[in-house]
């Protein structure tokens, strides 16, 4: 499968982005996909994930409440609605996904199989 992570940009803290990962050579019923974030230096960081089988999600706990993830099968699509953007969100976001991963390793970057190319999100103060 290949991945297609898209719509970042530059927006202002307090404002909202949604980032899309659109798959494609396989269809993303099979799949769990999880959004991953990169700053300069530092270590990829988990930001959540969405488990292939009845679409549970799961988030890094210091985004909860902001971050929402969603997909829409039918358009072979998994979304990353980003609320309340501070500007220590700044990153370029990475979507990824697998078909064997088990819910215990979704925050494991190491556990995807596939990854999209990132998208680079900067939120100004």
């Amino acid at each position: 499968v290949q991945l297609q992570a898209s719509g970042g940009g530059l927006v202002q803290t307090g404002t909202s982005l949604r980032l899309s990962c659109v798959a494609s050579g396989s269809t993303l019923r099979g799949y769990s996909v999880g959004w991953f974030r990169q700053t300069p230096g530092k270590e990829r960081e988990f930001v959540g994930a969405i488990f292939r089988t009845g679409g549970t999600t799961v988030y890094a706990d210091s985004l909860k409440g902001r971050f929402t993830i969603s997909r829409d099968i039918s358009r072979n699509t998994v979304y990353l609605q980003m609320n309340s953007l501070k500007p220590e969100d700044t990153a370029v976001y990475y979507c990824a996904a697998s078909s064997r991963i088990i819910y215990s390793s979704l925050g494991v970057s190491s556990s995807y199989n596939y990854w999209g190319q990132g998208t680079l999100v900067t939120v100004s103060s």
